[in-house]
């Protein structure tokens, strides 16, 4: 049986780097820059891609802003998915200087994104790289953080290739942040240092994400889709508290696998149990495909040098047809607000953009192709105020992320239906099943008034 290595930790990590203790650097005379000096590259017009999610620049970002409250700077572009910590680029005092067009709402940004400071380009996460590759967006100054570079003269993208990867083969400049906080992950995260023109030093810890411990509501949600989880499946599961939620339950699972677009550190202590192995993976046997990661440093030590965790390219990760090859793909997703004919939100609460588009149609298309696979949408069926999220209709101006065609498995604190092959009235029927008790009355007269006196026949049978 495949197993995965126990993780080796960074223990022997220095606190500070400098490269003229490196004898490798000195002899090639790569060039060692403040982060002031290097976004003097930068010009008025230029586009900017920053690496994201736990390794943005920020460094560079702080000496871009330096440049534009200097009024050095105008109409400069910058694109990335969504990051962590500080973005000041995005703040209206940047009007006219720095333009977001982010491919994923953060946090961060969202405020910014709904007031219209920055903006934001619908995209499938795994087509992110595309817009680079096939020249939809110029590219004139990739920005990145990566690990020292060994002997070989390689250094690695650590906890994000996603499609930074591919701004760095199209950008005129690639600016890199030297970090020994970024973990040696492998796969296609490995560059070598020749495809970078800049190098700045720096040691600020990467950015980290800590989740709660699911409460009760959470883990009855988990409880649910880990049933739909069968021994040999590969999992993907997104950011937050239900994907967690379901991992604390698949104690008693075997030969699970990872091909995902990110994992947290609720799949360690499954490593450790062997639970989690990849032997009955199809691709990439064995190994624990992502493209970027966010969790706390433990989790980035775990990365550090584990063959195991294989860090591909966002067009890897979050391609269907790649993503089917592997059996019992079992993709567990959230949503915002769903319809009674199950159409799914999940980047808009209303005409307000919340999130992205992000990689849910690309692992709900996916795991729907999989032998065997589940596609899965789970989430609690009211809102923090008590509100419904299953709904008679969208609200105006939310955008369908996964169609009513691609809808199959969708989890309640309530319960789980599939609606696959299954028809409108069928369907409301199915979903109001799984909806808070208190608004079930509401929203079958809803269907009643919507489908008609048939749908009264339909329930009566389901």
């Amino acid at each position: 049986m495949l197993k995965y290595k126990k993780a080796e930790g960074l223990q022997n990590k220095p606190s500070a780097f400098s490269l003229q203790t490196i004898g490798y650097m000195e002899t090639k005379n790569l060039k060692i820059v403040t982060p002031d000096e290097a976004v003097g590259v930068i010009k008025s017009g230029d586009h900017i891609h920053l690496s994201s999610v736990a390794s943005s620049p920020q460094c560079l970002v702080s000496a871009l802003c330096r440049r534009g409250r200097a009024g050095e700077l105008r109409d400069v572009h910058i694109h990335h998915l969504h990051t962590e910590g500080p973005a000041p680029y995005a703040d209206p005092e940047f009007e006219g200087i720095f333009q977001l067009d982010s491919f994923f709402v953060g946090s961060n940004v969202r405020k910014h994104t709904q007031q219209g400071y920055a903006d934001y380009i619908p995209v499938f996460l795994g087509e992110t790289q595309r817009l680079y590759r096939e020249g939809y967006l110029p590219c004139n100054v990739a920005m990145v953080q990566v690990c020292p570079p060994d002997e070989q003269g390689t250094v690695s993208l650590g906890t994000s290739v996603d499609a930074t990867l591919a701004a760095m083969e199209i950008a005129d400049t690639v600016i890199a942040v030297i970090n020994p906080h970024v973990p040696r992950t492998f796969g296609d995260a490995v560059i070598p240092v020749s495809r970078i023109n800049i190098f700045v030093e720096d040691d600020t810890p990467l950015e980290t994400g800590h989740f709660a411990k699911p409460d009760a509501l959470e883990a009855a949600i988990g409880k649910h889709c880990a049933v739909l989880v069968e021994d040999g499946a590969t999992l993907q599961m997104g950011i937050g508290a239900i994907p967690n939620a379901v991992l604390d339950q698949l104690d008693g699972h075997k030969n699970l696998g990872i091909h995902t677009e990110m994992f947290a550190d609720g799949v360690i202590g499954l490593v450790e149990k062997g639970v989690i192995n990849g032997a009955m993976k199809a691709i990439d046997q064995g190994k624990m495909v992502a493209t970027f990661l966010l969790g706390s440093k433990q989790l980035y030590d775990y990365t550090h040098l584990n063959a195991q965790v294989l860090m591909k390219d966002v067009g890897y990760t979050n391609d269907p047809f790649i993503i089917s090859r592997n059996p019992k793909v079992t993709a567990i997703n959230s949503a915002l607000q769903v319809d009674l004919t199950g159409q799914i939100c999940a980047d808009s609460l209303g005409m307000k953009f919340y999130s992205g588009v992000g990689g849910q149609i690309d692992f709900m298309y996916g795991a729907s192709r999989s032998r065997g696979g589940k596609a899965i949408i789970a989430m609690p069926s009211v809102t923090d105020k008590g509100v419904s999220k299953i709904a008679p209709v969208l609200l105006p101006g939310a955008g369908v992320v996964t169609t009513r065609a691609h809808a199959h498995w969708l989890v309640t604190e309530f319960g789980a239906v599939n609606l696959y092959g299954r028809s409108l009235q069928e369907r409301a029927r199915l979903i109001i099943s799984i909806a808070h008790p208190k608004h079930q009355d509401a929203l079958d007269q809803a269907a009643f008034e919507r489908f008609g006196s048939h749908y009264h026949f339909i329930r009566k049978t389901l």
